[in-house]
């Protein structure tokens, strides 16, 4: 059967950077979305993009480039038009008299590299780029060159694109003034525009008796951006439940709502909004949610090759439950959709019930939670094993009926992901138990459980190295052969190009199998701390050792694991 693969996939399963079967679904897949093949491997996170981009060096007798360690700086402004770099995913990066040398992840795009002929009347080199990298790039090229909302924030506010219909309710006294004062309007647009730029996760805006405030959270930390004026506090507010379709006469219950903000013609970001009476006025929180998020492949999120291998392994079982616990904020909706996008193939019935729904995606049934019309996650779950599902995702198991149903799914030929609000792996386990699921069918079931936390990454243009007791290192929890080996402790300084000393976030995981081993214990009705051993005996990272392991590869300081980890 192996002489049916030809070219780029059989090198790829003849270099066991793919399995055969991964290989043809892969070659199926990309036919069917009209994706280049080395774009869906590297999408579907089904091989690690710096491998693929090796291998297709190699096939193809083309040069490599890391576009990590590339100054976007230098890069040929204007030569060809960002639509076509776009449309192709091959971006110029240099030119040497009459050779222009472009960076693609797929040099067989023949018709790429044709266009890119004719426009410029240049003879055209390929560079071979890994494909994540090349994405990043190459949209950080095409938002610049359209301007949009980034370039220049202070010109156009009052024409950014915004789905969500204006509030029809007669009589509240500031509708008419939070639709026509153009100050609030460009203030509130701005405010969203500025969020996006840098990065920033959720807005907060409080009103206080003589003070109002705006803070922006951005990698994990609240910061404050604006301090208007107290008597403009109506006004914001109203102003953001009109764009996010909510009754601006009701300011004595919560609501919730959602506002979309095309920021390009490629781009359009959704905010989750949800308002809270206090007792100065309403206090409005806005979470910002990326569909980009859950398509940057599993390499991206920060996981060892030895817990991605987990996670891959149980996404590929049949049945079984995969549990992804950790605080709000830590990153686990990401982490399922990640998994989830992997999955998202033709042969595959994906079903999800969300609390809201955060990201959209093609191709998966998405059903929003609503405990006001009966529809919550076990009416939804119970829908589901009616619909012939294959994959199930549930935001989060809040009782014991939903982790009931869930159970018996996971043991019944379905494979279901799901959170739950615990802080380690084994006490997921004991929090199950405590619900009132038996521990047999927590043991027969449950297949993988993922803790996650988020830590700041140290900014790569400013970070310094450390000085650390060797003591300290060992009292911190590094062992001597971790002390053994060389490597450089490094400490956040601050520059212009980040955010104290950060730059971005990087996960901390403690990916866990569910061996025999720890199956026994919680059969016979173990703790969360003998579950802990076992999981040490196994070879199972736990959090903090994980966020050593990051500090050791310069990703994040000693003092950022410890504020996420602390305890654990």
């Amino acid at each position: 059967m192996s002489t049916q693969l030809s070219g780029l996939a059989r090198r790829l399963v003849s270099e066991s950077v793919l399995a055969e079967d991964r290989a043809r679904e892969a070659l199926a897949g990309a036919r069917q979305e009209k994706l280049s093949l080395v774009t869906y491997i590297v999408r579907k996170g089904l091989a690690r993009a710096a491998d693929v981009s090796r291998i297709v060096a190699e096939e193809f007798g083309d040069p490599v480039i890391d576009l990590a360690a590339f100054n976007p700086e230098m890069l040929i402004k204007g030569l060809v038009d960002h639509k076509l770099v776009e449309k192709h995913r091959a971006l110029p990066l240099f030119r040497r008299g009459s050779r222009l040398f472009v960076a693609v992840s797929d040099p067989t795009n023949l018709q790429a590299l044709e266009d890119l002929r004719f426009n410029t009347g240049l003879n055209i080199e390929t560079i071979i780029a890994e494909e994540d990298k090349l994405g990043q790039l190459i949209d950080a090229v095409v938002n610049e060159a359209e301007g949009g909302a980034f370039k220049d924030l202070d010109e156009g506010l009052d024409d950014i694109d915004i789905s969500g219909g204006e509030a029809a309710q007669e009589g509240a006294e500031d509708v008419a003034s939070a639709s026509d004062d153009a100050p609030i309007v460009r203030f509130v647009n701005k405010l969203l525009l500025d969020a996006i730029k840098i990065g920033a996760s959720d807005l907060h805006f409080e009103p206080y008796e003589k003070t109002y405030r705006v803070r922006f959270r951005q990698d994990g930390i609240l910061r404050e951006i604006a301090k208007p004026p107290a008597n403009s506090a109506g006004k914001i507010a109203a102003r953001l439940k009109v764009m996010s379709q909510l009754d601006i006469s009701e300011r004595r219950v919560p609501q919730d709502g959602r506002i979309k903000l095309k920021v390009s013609k490629t781009r359009a970001i959704d905010f989750r909004v949800n308002t809270c009476p206090t007792l100065f006025g309403e206090k409005i929180v806005l979470r910002i949610l990326d569909p980009e998020s859950a398509k940057m492949g599993i390499d991206a999120l920060g996981y060892e090759e030895g817990q991605k291998k987990l996670y891959m392994d149980a996404l590929s079982k049949p049945q079984g439950m995969i549990l992804v616990t950790g605080p709000t904020g830590s990153g686990k909706t990401v982490s399922l959709y990640t998994g989830v996008n992997i999955l998202n193939t033709p042969e595959r019935n994906i079903s999800t019930a969300e609390d809201p729904v955060e990201i959209n995606l093609e191709g998966i049934n998405q059903v929003n939670v609503n405990t006001k019309t009966g529809m919550d996650f076990s009416a939804a779950l119970k829908a589901f094993l009616r619909q012939d599902p294959d994959v199930i995702l549930v935001g989060e198991i809040r009782d014991l009926e939903t982790a009931s149903i869930a159970v018996k799914a996971a043991q019944t030929g379905h494979l279901v992901l799901s959170t739950l609000h615990t802080n380690s792996a084994p006490e997921t386990l004991t929090r199950l138990r405590n619900m009132g699921v038996p521990s047999f069918n927590i043991a027969t079931s449950v297949i993988l459980i993922i803790a996650q936390r988020l830590a700041r990454r140290l900014c790569e243009h400013c970070k310094q190295p450390v000085e650390v007791p060797r003591q300290s290192l060992l009292e911190m929890g590094f062992t001597e052969e971790d002390l053994a080996q060389p490597f450089t402790v490094y400490g956040p300084k601050g520059c212009e190009k980040c955010n104290n000393g950060y730059k971005g976030r990087v996960g901390i995981y403690e990916v866990v199998r569910i061996t025999d081993g720890i199956a026994r214990i919680i059969m016979e009705e173990g703790n969360s701390i003998q579950i802990a051993d076992q999981c040490r005996k196994e070879g199972f990272n736990d959090l903090s050792r994980s966020g050593l392991v990051k500090v050791m590869q310069g990703m994040t300081s000693l003092e950022e694991v410890n504020r996420v980890t602390s305890g654990h």
